[in-house]
């Protein structure tokens, strides 16, 4: 700098600028070599990234209390590992969406130990479909394989992504088979953890629970695809004393995935007395999944509506859609929808005209907006026809049977308008309005109507007329008490709804920190209760 300044008072303005243009090429040459070399160190000390599964699966290991250097050393436990397990199947859903056979072989054969507690459920994953798959036999320097705190969730997890993989390419018998045999390993492991719940592999035994349950709805669902009247009646019987143990064992997941999994069984080979009987005999646990309980309440309003109890359907079926989630699910939400439709209309009730057009369910809803039209109406030409034409539609949604029992709430629609317009009409116009085919038919539908309190009016049978009475007031009724006892429910259903999800134990969290870092107790939670009793009888005696 100080040779720049002399030059510069000497007027050599080209050797300044000279000077510096050397100057600043020096120092862009030395930045260039820096940042070359500091890549260069960076990809020598930088690991290559793992393959998603392999990710996973040390991200569970490293969850339960694994990572330790000793596969069978668990460093810490969760007080509910079954909710890390949920918790991680969520967040492991994209690599698990990606995965292929070859993918799920190859972390199989990196994370298991060809000699430990999941050698089986490795053989199965190396050799899917009965084809042995060729691995990379390239020598490692350390295999680290899974420790016990997460070796058997992750031989589930794998094995069920097979099923689910086989089940995509159609393969439904082979999926059954390796269904079946998992299930039978994680039964395995569980025999296994009951016999020694002083070791360590009876460690956090409940964090297997969400895969098992997980399992058990991949048979159940491929045993429909086969449509074998064998495996069903096995399979039924499994299941039911599978839901017998996991009610023994306090097993949230499996008891409400096999409750679930039997009523559709039942619904789908039509024996609703025997789907009513376990309704009334089981108990659905409180602390199951949004996602179960949805799917329970679905089921027994579907019950409930074919046994003509169309109010209890109704209300499981709007809790069914107000718990349903928005952002996903929306096959399911239109199918709850069809049938509220349906109940609805069957409690003489017309749905609101939102709900036909609600977003993604425009075109699904279609033709029940066609029969809502023609139930609103009153017209039971106008309504045998449209029914006839969606016949296919409504067979194929399995709402046909519950909409051949509307013509009646037709017929009372139809009634209700030509008692609103007419004080007096023949019998034999109101089988002309309503389709019917003789006024003898129209006199026993009207004298039905008038003892369901459709109708305030009287049959004149000499003169062939009905005779409206005057209208009274709807205060003075019992409607109004009605409406708000069914305000009433709905809100106290809800409040009951919310204080049950609030409910937790106080301070539990400060009672799990304390024990899991080893602080004993305060002196005073160590005296039993003859010792309190006595210090308390001591200062009431220093009193006096």
């Amino acid at each position: 700098i100080l040779y720049a300044v002399l030059q510069y008072q000497g007027g050599k303005y080209e050797q300044v600028e000279a000077f510096i243009r050397n100057l600043k090429n020096d120092d862009d040459k030395e930045m260039k070599d820096s940042t070359v070399q500091e890549k260069s160190e960076t990809s020598a000390t930088t690991a290559p990234p793992l393959p998603p599964l392999e990710a996973a699966a040390r991200r569970l290991d490293r969850q339960l209390g694994g990572g330790a250097v000793d596969k069978h050393k668990v460093l810490h436990t969760y007080a509910n590992p079954a909710k890390v397990v949920r918790r991680w199947l969520g967040t492991a859903s994209g690599a698990a969406g990606s995965a292929t056979v070859a993918d799920i072989a190859e972390a199989a054969g990196v994370l298991f130990d060809p000699n430990g507690a999941c050698s089986t459920g490795r053989a199965l994953l190396l050799a899917p479909g009965g084809t042995t798959m060729e691995l990379d036999t390239t020598p490692k320097e350390s295999p680290q394989f899974l420790t016990s705190a997460s070796s058997r969730e992750v031989e589930s997890w794998l094995l069920s992504l097979s099923i689910r993989i086989l089940w995509k390419e159609k393969n439904f018998s082979e999926a059954l088979d390796l269904a079946q045999k998992s299930i039978s390993i994680l039964l395995g492991h569980l025999e296994v953890a009951s016999m020694n719940l002083t070791s360590l592999s009876g460690v956090s035994t409940s964090s297997l629970f969400p895969l098992l349950a997980r399992l058990y709805r991949y048979r159940s669902l491929l045993a429909e695809e086969l449509k074998d009247v064998g495996v069903t009646a096995t399979i039924r019987r499994d299941m039911t004393i599978a839901h017998n143990m996991a009610c023994l064992r306090r097993d949230v997941d499996c008891q409400a995935t096999l409750l679930n999994l039997m009523l559709r069984d039942l619904l789908i080979h039509s024996q609703i007395e025997q789907a009513q009987k376990l309704l009334s005999n089981s108990t659905f646990p409180d602390s199951a999944s949004n996602n179960q309980l949805c799917r329970y309440l679905y089921y027994s309003g579907r019950i409930q509506a074919l046994r003509l109890e169309y109010t209890k359907a109704f209300s499981n079926l709007s809790q069914c859609l107000r718990k349903a989630p928005t952002n996903t699910g929306l096959g399911f939400r239109i199918t709850a929808q069809r049938l509220a439709i349906v109940v609805q209309l069957l409690m003489g009730e017309i749905p609101e005209r939102h709900v036909f057009f609600s977003k993604g369910m425009k075109t699904e809803l279609s033709p029940y907006l066609a029969i809502t039209q023609a139930v609103r109406r009153g017209d039971l030409a106008v309504f045998n026809k449209v029914v006839s034409e969606q016949a296919s539609q409504l067979q194929q949604d399995e709402t046909f049977t519950l909409i051949s029992r509307l013509a009646h709430q037709v017929v009372k629609a139809g009634l209700r308008k030509l008692h609103v317009s007419y004080s007096r009409l023949s019998l034999q116009d109101v089988a002309d309005r309503l389709g019917l085919p003789s006024a003898t038919s129209a006199e026993f539908v009207v004298a039905k109507a008038v003892r369901d309190g459709v109708l305030d009016a009287t049959i004149h049978h000499e003169e062939g007329y009905v005779q409206s009475h005057d209208l009274v007031d709807v205060y003075a009724t019992k409607e109004p008490t009605e409406a708000f006892h069914r305000r009433i429910a709905y809100c106290l259903t809800t409040h009951n709804d919310a204080i049950r999800g609030m409910r937790y134990p106080p301070d539990a969290y400060k009672q799990q920190l304390e024990a899991s870092r080893g602080n004993r107790r305060k002196r005073s939670e160590d005296k039993t209760d003859e010792e309190k009793a006595q210090e308390l009888e001591d200062e009431l005696d220093d009193e006096y």
